[in-house]
């Protein structure tokens, strides 16, 4: 049995690795900040056999408090949304790379008795991922410039030969061009914690998730995951708003596989230092899993495609897993379709706000959504 503290541990995640680590016979600690934006009251499905602190995790008061006795922490607390952080430049820098500081200022400083981090990255640290030409094989290019974009021309080009690129699985160690301030901040998080833990003897892992979906996601930030925001969308009879012209892919990943990747990262020695991506291998298109969710909802309500694009989207970033699979043993079993029905059953019994309307008149009034709809 250990002891053992989950940061952000009232959220989607964070309360399934709670529920996780309590079953396997570990006494958990959570400290979380319940953050309105996320939930707008205390969450119903909290694990009574957690302890709780629910203060910031920049005030050294409540951290230190929440420290005492932990031996192995999983840092996820961080403030999620990639357009949001665009025009919240401070708020995101704050909360996730300054919290993180604040986190391992007192690991440096103090006596404890911590012997293990696990921190949540992110697939976004990427910007694009990882592509290969047919002439002149594996590239990494650039994001996509503004007036390609204003053009209609989604893929990507070889930099250097021009022709149309094809994406292939992501590895770790493809270079990071982050693209949002909410990417940079969890590039500062994991490369923080590396080099701390390293400096320290704290052994580390960092844990890139790829988009995770399932039960608990907050289903009226408007900021949150892409399934989660179609769902809103259907549940009130609207349809999901597509951006550029759909075909653009990600690796949907359920949340009970980031949860065993990161109960395995808690245990396995071998992914000391290093960081390693968590999703599934497979490539599904956003519209895709707009029509999916439409179908599996039982609602026939096609998605519109909006032909825009919002700053810092990219255009296609699978996850290869076998540096996973060899340091953890990592292997998703969750179905794309099977998560997903997993998911709808549960929003069933949730309720939710659109605020996607919102949102997205927030960024175009600050030119950050353009092109025509």
């Amino acid at each position: 049995m250990a002891e053992v503290l989950v940061t952000g541990g009232a959220g989607f995640i964070g309360s399934h690795l709670v529920d996780s680590l309590i079953e396997q016979g570990n006494r958990v600690r959570v400290l979380d900040a319940l953050l309105p934006q996320v939930h707008p009251v205390r969450p119903a499905y909290l694990n009574p056999r957690a302890e709780y602190i629910f203060g910031d995790l920049r005030d050294k008061a409540v951290l230190s408090k929440s420290l005492q006795g932990v031996e192995t922490i999983y840092h996820l607390a961080a403030a999620v949304g990639v357009g949001q952080s665009m025009y919240q430049i401070g708020h995101y820098v704050d909360i996730n790379t300054a919290g993180t500081a604040t986190l391992l200022q007192m690991l440096a400083d103090d006596h404890h008795s911590v012997r293990r981090l696990v921190v949540a990255s992110s697939m976004s640290i990427y910007g694009e991922g990882a592509y290969v030409c047919g002439k002149c094989g594996p590239i990494y290019p650039a994001p996509r410039s503004p007036e390609q974009l204003t053009a209609g021309h989604w893929e990507m080009r070889c930099p250097r030969c021009s022709s149309e690129a094809k994406p292939v699985p992501t590895p770790e160690d493809k270079p990071l061009h982050p693209t949002s301030i909410y990417a940079i901040t969890k590039r500062d998080q994991e490369e923080m914690c590396l080099v701390v833990g390293r400096a320290y003897g704290i052994p580390t892992v960092a844990l890139r998730f790829f988009n995770v979906y399932g039960p608990r996601q907050a289903l009226s930030n408007p900021y949150t995951g892409v399934c989660a925001i179609f769902q809103s969308r259907l549940q009130h009879e609207e349809p999901p708003l597509v951006f550029e012209d759909g075909l653009q892919t990600r690796d949907f990943v359920s949340v009970h596989d980031i949860v065993q990747g990161l109960t395995l990262a808690g245990e396995r020695t071998a992914a000391d230092y290093h960081a390693l991506n968590l999703g599934t291998g497979h490539a599904t298109s956003i519209l895709g899993i707009a029509e999916l969710l439409s179908r599996l909802y039982g609602k026939e309500i096609p998605p519109r495609i909006t032909h825009q694009f919002r700053a810092g989207d990219i255009r296609h970033c699978i996850a290869d897993i076998r540096r996973a699979a060899e340091y953890l043993h990592y292997h998703p079993v969750v179905a794309l379709e099977e998560g997903l029905k997993e998911f709808i059953q549960w929003s069933r019994s949730s309720s939710s706000q659109d605020r996607s309307g919102e949102a997205l008149q927030e960024l175009k009034a600050r030119g950050l959504v353009r092109g025509s709809q």
